[in-house]
């Protein structure tokens, strides 16, 4: 459904990435891999159509990505490897905040489950701001289920997250393309989940 073809990326006159084609759809998933300042943002940032490709086109669904930037934008969720959550409030009131947002039908209920799950259950009236890192990535990573969006984009997802919490996102990446989601996400590791393609932005 998202295909990218010979897209290139200058800036300030430096080329960020060159000549990189993505074929992405139902059940694949794709690992961006390069080291820090290799572009790997940058490029998603691209795919998001947030940055602008120096040469190349990016389709969504068979049509330019431009022309049909309101069904590409309402069928995915793009997690940031930076916190987008109001730290200054709860987990409570970003959660209310999300739902409103994203016009969950995801209940409480489920949501509660969850939090459990990612041990963060206790912390439900806690501000973003007392959480630690990894904490705050895992409540992050929350709204890929609050949103239910079939296209996942994701900026270094297991940053900071223990051993644990890494392995439930794993199953969490796995159950979404077998519900015929997909994904692309970068990451300085290789997550344990069989059938991945690499695009690899420099040499390692």
């Amino acid at each position: 459904m998202l295909l990218a073809q010979n897209i290139t990326l200058h800036r300030s006159g430096k080329e960020i990435f060159k000549d990189i084609n993505i074929s992405l759809g139902d059940g694949k998933i794709i690992i961006l891999k390069g080291k820090n300042g290799s572009g790997k943002t940058s490029l998603l940032k691209t795919i998001l159509n947030i940055l602008e490709p120096s040469s190349g086109l990016i389709y969504w669904k068979g049509k330019l990505i431009y022309k049909n930037i309101n069904d590409y934008y309402n069928n995915l969720t793009y997690i940031a490897d930076k916190t987008t959550s109001l730290r200054q409030l709860t987990l409570y009131e970003n959660i209310k905040i999300w739902r409103k947002i994203f016009l969950s039908n995801v209940s409480y209920d489920q949501i509660k489950n969850i939090l459990s799950i990612l041990k963060l259950d206790n912390y439900l009236n806690q501000k973003i701001n007392t959480l630690s890192l990894g904490e705050t990535k895992k409540f992050e990573l929350l709204r890929l289920i609050i949103e239910n969006k079939k296209f996942w984009v994701l900026d270094e997802p297991f940053t900071n997250l223990d051993f644990e919490s890494i392995k439930i996102i794993e199953q969490t990446f796995l159950d979404h393309v077998n519900n015929n989601g997909f994904i692309i996400f970068s990451s300085h590791q290789k997550p344990d989940i069989k059938n991945v393609e690499e695009i690899i932005l420099d040499k390692l």
